[in-house]
């Protein structure tokens, strides 16, 4: 059937854009790409003609669990790998000589008539994405670590003196009432700034007086 399909002007298209791509496009992919040069297609026709050219044995279908079905110019048998965050598709290619054999009692009655190995991972270029994400949170700092005005005005009254101070100590000294004080002193101590040697009184720590640095 292969010999006597006739190729018309549509499929040679769909068939140069799937040549071109090594990604396994879908239909709607391949729709996309395809309209640029031939506007008035319409993707019912692309999904008709890759079955044609399917059927015909001319492309491969790649099925991968659970997701769109992909199409494949590459015709010698190989199994392939996908993305588990962008969904992209590769080859993969197992030595010749790696067989997996079922016996007999395990077919549970099956005539098999074929095998499609399927790994997953993560994709180079979404390796490099995570990689890049992770730099830039680094380079932003650890936000818990951070001083709002409020926090960074109460740990400067706190080391500016000799000894533990209440609520009411620093609003004296400061432009915050003690409601406001409490709240910023529970998030100071969270943060290992500020600790309380005596019963609501509060000192600046080490770790404190590096945040203001």
């Amino acid at each position: 059937m292969k010999h006597t399909l006739r190729m018309t002007h549509q499929r040679e298209i769909i068939l140069a854009e799937l040549r071109k791509s090594t990604s396994h496009p879908t239909a709607d992919e391949l729709y996309e790409r395809i309209r640029k040069k031939l506007p008035r297609i319409s993707l019912a026709t692309v999904y008709r003609n890759l079955e044609i050219l399917f059927e015909a044995g001319v492309i491969s279908k790649v099925e991968i669990s659970g997701r769109q079905k992909r199409f494949d110019y590459d015709l010698e048998e190989h199994d392939h790998i996908y993305c588990v965050k962008c969904h992209r598709v590769d080859n993969i290619n197992l030595p010749k000589t790696q067989k997996i054999v079922v016996r007999q009692k395990e077919q549970k009655g099956y005539r098999i008539s074929g095998c499609r190995i399927e790994f997953y991972g993560i994709c180079p270029d979404c390796r490099k994405k995570q990689k890049k994400e992770l730099e830039g949170d680094n380079k932003m700092g650890c936000s818990s670590c951070e001083l709002s005005d409020k926090q960074k005005e109460v740990l400067e009254a706190l080391a500016k003196s000799n000894d533990p101070c209440g609520s009411k100590d620093i609003a004296s000294v400061t432009s915050l009432e003690p409601k406001q004080i409490s709240c910023q002193i529970t998030a100071l101590k969270k943060k290992g700034y500020v600790a309380s040697p005596v019963r609501c009184k509060y000192e600046i720590t080490e770790e404190g007086k590096k945040a203001l640095d």
